[in-house]
């Protein structure tokens, strides 16, 4: 569990009160913040939170989004919640005096990475090269919304029936309702929340997942589907909206001979890769990061990562066409590694 200041040495704080104090003393109430989001539910909700928790000490705070929103259970989730986002474009980034990061850190995202924050709140595994005043990253947790329950619940604020629906949801997405990664901190926090939240909200939110119109990519997936030694990979080729490819590794995460899954589709002239396994003896952030860090931006957990990797740099394809066969070779060296260093750690053994 990591806090504190990426400048040298990190703090240690012994408690959340401790962590909270260090966090609202960067703030004055002249401040302007930003708070940059990448938009599913659990980067929202952690938003949702601070902007809660800045409320009555700032001037203002402004959520915004880097990606194009297109799916349906975030669209609802903002109409239904009323959460208050816009997106970066449209806003004067400079204009703010203080910048923060929630659910995310800077080599997540191009977008992310050309700014200089005071402050990142996040669980994914921690990244190098980079620096902010405050940093609070715990790994072990399951969701970032959990980091900022703890800190409402350190200032005393009790959340309103919106907030603790988002937070709620934030919690069950990342933690995929607890049957992947997630600590007892989670748990705890969604027990504290249940009785504050509106489960009629949160159902609707939760029902709607796929629209007619994207059905078909859905039968490109299963048309273009292969099998290599229990990893399976499929391309669908270019989509309006990179979230489908997530709804579509979801499905396809159900299937019993899949120990990894691997889904592929293009947009905006990038490369973008959904990544699931079980998490068991597997690390699907660590594969994203060693396999298309140097050539992209990449990242995740155990059970769940995603790639995105600018066209221009995959070099090898010309003016192919990308497919199925050529998303297997591009993770056929990165497996081919892992193999050969399994077999030295066990003839070391």
């Amino acid at each position: 569990m990591g806090s504190g200041n990426r400048n040298g040495k990190r703090s240690r704080f012994r408690s959340n009160r401790e962590r909270l104090q260090a966090l609202l003393s960067l703030f004055s109430k002249e401040d302007r913040v930003l708070i940059l989001i990448w938009a599913d539910p659990d980067a929202l909700a952690s938003a949702l939170a601070l902007k809660r928790l800045l409320a009555q000490r700032v001037s203002q705070v402004v959520i915004a989004h880097v990606n194009e929103i297109r799916r349906i259970n975030n669209q609802l989730m903002i109409k239904l919640l009323r959460i208050p986002v816009v997106k970066k474009s449209q806003i004067p980034v400079n204009d703010f005096s203080k910048k923060v990061l929630v659910d995310a850190q800077p080599p997540h995202n191009p977008a992310f990475k050309e700014l200089r924050f005071d402050v990142v709140i996040d669980h994914h595994p921690e990244t190098e090269g980079w620096e902010a005043d405050f940093v609070d990253i715990r790994p072990d947790y399951g969701a970032t919304s959990t980091i900022l329950s703890e800190y409402l619940r350190s200032a005393g604020i009790k959340p309103s029936v919106a907030l603790a629906t988002a937070l709620i949801y934030g919690i069950k997405t990342d933690t995929d309702n607890f049957e992947k990664h997630c600590s007892l901190q989670d748990v705890i926090c969604f027990h504290h929340l249940f009785k504050h939240m509106n489960r009629h909200l949160l159902h609707k939110i939760e029902s709607a997942d796929i629209r007619r119109s994207e059905l078909k990519y859905m039968k490109l997936a299963l048309e273009n589907m292969k099998f290599r030694k229990q990893r399976l990979f499929t391309h669908v080729g270019r989509v309006p909206n990179p979230d489908i490819l997530v709804v579509i590794a979801d499905f396809l995460n159900h299937v019993q001979e899949a120990g990894w899954v691997f889904v592929s589709g293009e947009y905006r002239q990038r490369l973008v890769i959904i990544i699931r396994c079980d998490g068991y003896r597997k690390d699907a952030g660590r594969l994203a990061s060693r396999a298309f860090g140097n050539i992209g931006f990449a990242g995740g957990h155990r059970e769940k990562a995603r790639a995105e990797i600018p066209l221009e740099n995959l070099n090898g394809n010309g003016n192919k066409p990308l497919d199925t066969l050529f998303i297997i070779r591009l993770l056929k060296k990165y497996f081919r590694d892992l193999r050969e260093a399994r077999r030295s750690k066990n003839a070391a053994l």
